[in-house]
């Protein structure tokens, strides 16, 4: 699927045998960023600099990718790669490239040991392409390449999950989602919710897999991350907003969401280039998150 926002360029790398890979979203001049963890074992690299109080408003990159904390290592080739073009910002020593990385895990699958590195993230820099020209890959591929959904009751009821991809345009607004979906929760499934509502639900894992804390569920290994990207102008706190949105969005098609051995992770990002940048204000900023909500709630269906 094409990504209709001027400047956005999008790249994977992946390890199809070793069941692996990374993601790279570069951003045009002048993207505003914020995000937000919800899940209780995030993996990710300078995600600080993206609170709203923080000096810097600018994001030129961001890596989504497998390996657990290990993959965070991928950023490292995309900040060479992106210092070599002269991008970043401006400092007495040179400009110092603005990327954020969120990490996955799933050294369960295929060869643990092959971890997304510095080369791999800048080999999917090297390869990202305008996404007003070019479909974005999805499913198993990139930052996707191993991922799975359903664990929460056993690694027996696992099923491949994948990156997903959804653009929904209001207006002259545009919101794109790009999910790498590796969820402990089932995806798509609405029954699952409802049956355990209704005390009918017969599908229960052990008490000791459930509750087990995320160190000692070896069994389990998980994290949906990813980035809604519009084309409208926002400052950070407006960013942070659209990013509460999509953790929204994911509750809405991933049950349970947000599980300990999770560490959902979403960046949201304003690259200001529709309708010459016209700001999003007041009940239009929350037409802009109705959008994100069913960005994402499409992309991690569509991932699985």
């Amino acid at each position: 699927m094409r990504i209709p926002i001027d400047g956005l360029r999008i790249g994977h790398w992946t390890d199809a045998e070793a069941r692996t890979g990374c993601t790279v979203l570069l951003f045009p001049e002048g993207t505003v960023a914020s995000g937000e963890v919800r899940g209780g074992a995030p993996a990710t690299r300078e995600f600080d600099v993206l609170a709203p109080e923080r000096t810097v408003d600018r994001l030129d990159a961001l890596v989504l990718s497998g390996g657990s904390a290990f993959g965070l290592a991928a950023a490292d080739g995309v900040m060479d790669h992106l210092a070599a073009a002269g991008v970043g910002f401006a400092t007495g020593g040179g400009p110092v490239p603005i990327v954020v990385g969120l990490s996955l895990y799933d050294l369960l699958e295929g060869d643990g040991s092959v971890r997304p590195g510095p080369d791999d993230g800048r080999a999917a820099a090297e390869a990202a392409v305008p996404t007003l020209e070019v479909a974005v890959p999805t499913g198993s591929v990139g930052a996707g390449t191993g991922a799975t959904v359903g664990t929460w009751r056993g690694r027996n009821h696992a099923r491949p999950g994948g990156v997903g991809v959804a653009v929904i345009a209001h207006g002259a607004v545009t919101v794109a989602a790009v999910v790498a979906v590796n969820a402990a929760g089932d995806v798509g499934d609405p029954a699952t919710s409802a049956a355990v509502a209704d005390g009918v639900f017969g599908g229960w894992p052990e008490p000791a897999d459930l509750f087990a804390a995320p160190a000692d569920s070896g069994s389990r290994g998980n994290t949906t991350i990813g980035a809604v990207v519009t084309d409208a102008s926002l400052s950070k706190g407006e960013c942070l907003l659209m990013a509460q949105s999509a953790h929204d969005g994911l509750a809405r098609a991933v049950f349970p969401p947000h599980m300990r051995a999770d560490g959902d992770a979403f960046v949201a990002a304003a690259t200001g280039s529709a309708g010459g940048g016209a700001e999003i204000e007041g009940s239009d900023l929350d037409v802009l998150r109705v959008l994100v909500v069913a960005a994402v709630e499409r992309a991690v269906v569509r991932a699985c």
